[in-house]
């Protein structure tokens, strides 16, 4: 019997357990089978929580999330898998085979970044090996890079203003003081406009920026910069009324509200916030004006969007066009008062999907279908002209429509009253004129996303901000944020929009003051 049959019915006898007794060897193998299982339940157990994280990221539905909220998620969701991949690695420690070379994956770093080298050279280049002592030669190197960040920095702008004189008359002149938003400020347009854009669109409240700017080298106090904030706030009110005229000079106009916390003196014994609400307003997607307004009021009520509309109290004066909206009633103001409603074909939809989602409801099922088959339509003619679109609606959306109408009228007369089902059958029937009011004017959108979308950043942004400090500094962030968004709907790059406008501003005539508007902006004027 060879030394390897032995040890296989005596371990004691191979080599690796010399020392022990048959009774420790035993002991111990059940102590290794034990962690072997440990290890595989873990293993188990992170690859289920692996498999959960690619779901939610591949998986996500626009249904749940935004595109932000989307972003948000994937990139926590991209840092949990990497470290469970790496937990996964300690825990197995595979040997890589002998010889075999690891390939990298992540991507080489862009060639127009600049870069610096660091030189490692060996100490001594004399050959170590013993009775050799001779100058090695350099034929070759390994390159490997890492990519590299510093923080912002500060720079100071010295306007020197020199000082002439005439010697014989004692005349003096002296170029003017160039004029600026703030007088005498401590801020360049460029600085002011990145501590509004880092605010309303980056989300970082001013106590967070004043933590950032120090470690670039100066602590703007939060302070300084909310005055900064409220100056800007004021040079920028004539821009948004002059956006706001534009706006309800168009025919059809999409319409949401969103809550805001507010600050109340009322309330601040009790250390409680006011419910206040951020108004949208904004055209469609087939508008040569790309335009959002939002609007800060102390409620919900339904004279708020009269009073932005111009609507007078008995109903006359102000705007008159269709009203892309939700079933909220604060809008049946407007509607009373010779606006045309038109309806959220997604929210009639979303009642639906959430009965699906929760239920596994077939009946559901069968009505995400036939709304399904009217989205469909609509992606094929959002890119076309008025009146072809006009035409495929009333040849294709009227049939799709009529056969979905028949289909909530035929199953609702099967589900019992106050329910779920009946609900959301109900939300469709009720509304059914405004909800396909699309089908006959092709202006008007299928639903109400094109505002909710806009609106969502804010709803991301009040998160940070916590609340508002008042009425007035509501109203002013919803000037400022018009401005911003309505400068991103148009192409341009907000943080260099608003340095251009508050550059230009303090010397701007009133005549030309719409120049500067997000949509009639020229960049590098």
């Amino acid at each position: 019997m060879d030394s390897s049959s032995a040890s296989a019915i005596d371990p004691t006898l191979d080599p690796a357990f010399s020392g022990m007794s048959f009774a420790e060897v035993c002991a111990l193998a059940l102590q290794q089978q034990a962690q072997i299982k440990h290890i595989n339940a873990v293993n188990a157990k992170m690859a289920h929580e692996m498999a959960v994280l690619k779901r939610l990221k591949f998986a996500a539905t626009s249904e749940r999330f935004n595109a932000e909220q989307k972003s948000l998620l994937e990139e926590a969701i991209d840092e949990d898998l990497e470290a469970l991949e790496r937990e996964v690695g300690q825990l197995s420690q595979p040997v890589k085979p002998v010889g075999e070379k690891q390939i990298p994956k992540r991507l080489p770093l862009p060639a127009h970044l600049p870069r610096h080298d660091i030189h490692h050279e060996p100490a001594n280049t004399a050959c170590t090996t013993p009775g050799c002592g001779c100058t090695m030669t350099r034929i070759g190197e390994d390159v490997a890079e890492k990519l590299d960040y510093e923080p912002g920095r500060f720079s100071v702008e010295r306007h020197v203003r020199g000082k002439w004189a005439c010697a014989r008359c004692q005349t003096l002149t002296q170029a003017p003081v160039p004029a600026c938003v703030i007088d005498k400020g401590l801020a360049t347009a460029g600085l002011m406009a990145h501590v509004v854009v880092a605010k309303y669109i980056d989300h970082q409240p001013l106590y967070r920026q004043e933590a950032i700017l120090g470690r670039a080298g100066f602590a703007v106090p939060r302070s300084t910069q909310a005055e900064w904030i409220g100056a800007i706030g004021v040079a920028l009110a004539p821009l948004v009324q002059a956006m706001r005229e534009d706006l309800l000079g168009r025919r059809v106009l999409h319409a949401d509200e969103t809550p805001v916390a507010m600050l109340k003196p009322a309330n601040l014994r009790d250390g409680k916030t006011h419910r206040a609400y951020l108004w949208s307003y904004c055209t469609t997607t087939w508008d040569d004006l790309n335009a959002v307004v939002f609007d800060f009021a102390e409620s919900r009520a339904g004279h708020n969007a009269r009073r932005f509309l111009g609507i007078d109290g008995d109903g006359s004066g102000g705007w008159r066009g269709t009203l892309i909206c939700d079933d909220y009633a604060g809008y049946k103001q407007v509607m009373n008062a010779g606006v045309t409603e038109a309806g959220c074909l997604a929210h009639a939809r979303r009642k639906f999907h959430e009965l699906w989602v929760n239920h596994q409801s077939t009946l559901a099922d069968g009505a995400l279908k036939l709304f399904g088959a009217l989205y469909d339509i609509e992606r094929e003619v959002k890119d076309l002209g008025r009146d072809e679109r006009l035409r495929k609606r009333q040849a294709r959306s009227r049939p799709a429509a009529d056969l979905l109408h028949d289909w909530l009228i035929a199953n609702r007369q099967k589900v019992p009253d106050g329910g779920a089902t009946a609900k959301a059958i109900d939300y469709s029937l009720k509304r059914w004129a405004a909800l396909t009011r699309f089908i006959d004017d092709a202006d008007l959108a299928a639903d109400n996303n094109r505002i909710e979308n806009l609106i969502r950043p804010i709803a991301l942004g009040r998160k940070n901000w916590l609340f508002a400090g008042s009425l007035r500094a509501g109203q002013r962030a919803a000037a400022i944020m018009s401005l911003l968004h309505t400068a991103r709907l148009n192409g341009h790059e907000p943080y260099a929009y608003l340095k251009n406008v508050l550059e230009r501003l303090p010397t701007q005539p009133a005549s030309a003051l719409r120049a500067l508007l997000p949509y009639r902006w020229v960049p590098g004027t």
